[in-house]
């Protein structure tokens, strides 16, 4: 009884202290602006299940789109496992689900097995190609000491809860041939039974090992629970819909700015009347100028590098970034977030993404050519974030780069972007 009591204290902790922070995150994710991705449900669904549950873009790597399916697959489908122990915690019961369920049980079990095998192996890939490897997409301006080490952070406890649930399943496999107490036969244990020889022959040490690794393989995984809001990991939760409600129109495409649009139209029709008078900044400053959609992409990031590795403008040695772009959103947004529950929501701390965080030379790296887009897995737009912080920039500041202050005077003068007159386009085309 005190095993279950303090079992359903921990459980109580964690759950509550998750919400909490899941609270806090939808509550910044919510400081965006409001915009409407309601439309076409089921090409929404069509492309979650698609790229979110199918990994479809995971595959232009295929080693790393194969370790990930092995970790995506083997962590999902083993954590059905955690609905036994949790009942198991709560009632002080023993592996309740094998009555029921009967040979199937062993077939489960066995294939958890299989699959926490996996994950294990697959984690020490990743944690090789991480740190002795050194391959060249994690490294970068952004990737300072904290993002490398909450990725080895998350690899490394992955490896010991699959090694805590091996090793516990495989001294429940000693203690079922020994028939100790609740100890009763059932589970198929193909990969533990090679670890069973390894653990002591007495049922008392056998017993300890077995509640300890319990112990920690659930303690663990609740732990690990309320590290997501704080990791890049949030996308385990976030990346669906994220997906979902992806900018369905073609890459590339500026939306319109309504204000001006109604400028646009009262020009045209005196008459007009606009629905709102409400004046807008023109373009993006700090975090809250964005969408919420924007802001749930920042916290989605993965911070896997495959955006920046395809951007022809950090390929030449340029300053831009795609995945900082993002992680400098999340952290401008997190760092916000506390000043509001530190200081109130009216605070204002004289500091903003643009400059603070995003200078302008990464602004204007940026081709605009969607490289980044089409290559994150869980279709993020930083080419979004980046466009809009130019608006900024040229409506709000006029402070666009030279060139392209030419390039709108002469728009402006001659109706095209170069300095000669319309008169004058067909010059060439005359006889010498």
């Amino acid at each position: 009884m005190i095993s279950q009591f303090i079992f359903i204290i921990i459980l109580g902790a964690a759950v509550y202290l998750f919400g909490k922070n899941v609270a806090k995150v939808r509550r910044n994710i919510l400081l965006g602006k409001d915009t409407d991705r309601s439309d076409n449900p089921a090409e929404r669904w069509k492309l979650m299940a698609k790229v979110a549950l199918g990994q479809s873009k995971m595959v232009k790597r295929p080693t790393a789109a194969v370790l990930h399916l092995f970790v995506y697959v083997g962590f999902v489908i083993i954590n059905l496992e955690v609905l036994e122990i949790m009942i198991d915690g709560i009632f002080g019961s023993h592996r309740v689900f094998a009555g029921p369920l009967g040979g199937l049980y062993g077939l489960l079990i066995g294939s958890f097995e299989v699959l926490a095998f996996l994950v294990l192996a697959s984690c020490v890939i990743f944690l090789v190609r991480r740190n002795v490897v050194k391959l060249k997409r994690f490294t970068g301006t952004e990737m300072t000491a904290w993002p490398k080490s909450d990725a080895n952070y998350i690899l490394i406890t992955e490896i010991l809860l699959m090694a805590a649930f091996l090793t516990m399943n495989a001294a429940d496999y000693k203690l079922q041939a020994l028939h100790v107490g609740h100890y009763v036969t059932a589970g198929s244990f193909p990969v533990s039974a090679l670890i069973a020889p390894l653990l002591p022959a007495g049922a008392g040490a056998l017993e300890a090992i077995e509640r300890g690794c319990w112990w920690f393989h659930i303690i663990g995984i609740l732990a690990f629970l309320n590290y997501l809001p704080y990791s890049k990991h949030f996308h385990i939760l976030l990346a669906f819909p994220n997906v979902y409600y992806s900018n369905l129109n073609a890459k590339g495409k500026f939306s319109n700015m309504a204000s001006v649009t109604n400028e646009v139209k009262a020009m045209l029709d005196p008459s007009f009347v606009p629905e709102t008078t409400e004046v807008s900044r023109f373009g993006v400053k700090d975090v809250t100028d964005l969408t919420w959609k924007n802001l749930m992409e920042a916290y989605t990031c993965t911070e896997c590098g495959r955006c920046t590795s395809v951007c022809p403008a950090n390929i030449t040695g340029k300053l831009l970034s795609p995945r900082k772009i993002m992680m400098d959103t999340r952290d401008r947004l997190v760092e916000l977030g506390n000043n509001i529950d530190k200081h109130g929501k009216d605070h204002t701390d004289d500091k903003s993404l643009l400059d603070n965080y995003i200078t302008r030379e990464e602004l204007w790296a940026c081709t605009t050519c969607n490289a980044c887009v089409e290559a994150c897995p869980v279709n993020i737009n930083p080419l979004e974030i980046i466009t809009e912080m130019r608006r900024y920039v040229v409506m709000e500041e006029s402070q666009a780069p030279a060139s392209l202050n030419n390039m709108f005077g002469n728009m402006e003068n001659n109706g095209a972007p170069w300095k000669y007159s319309q008169a004058d386009r067909f010059n060439w085309a005359e006889k010498g």
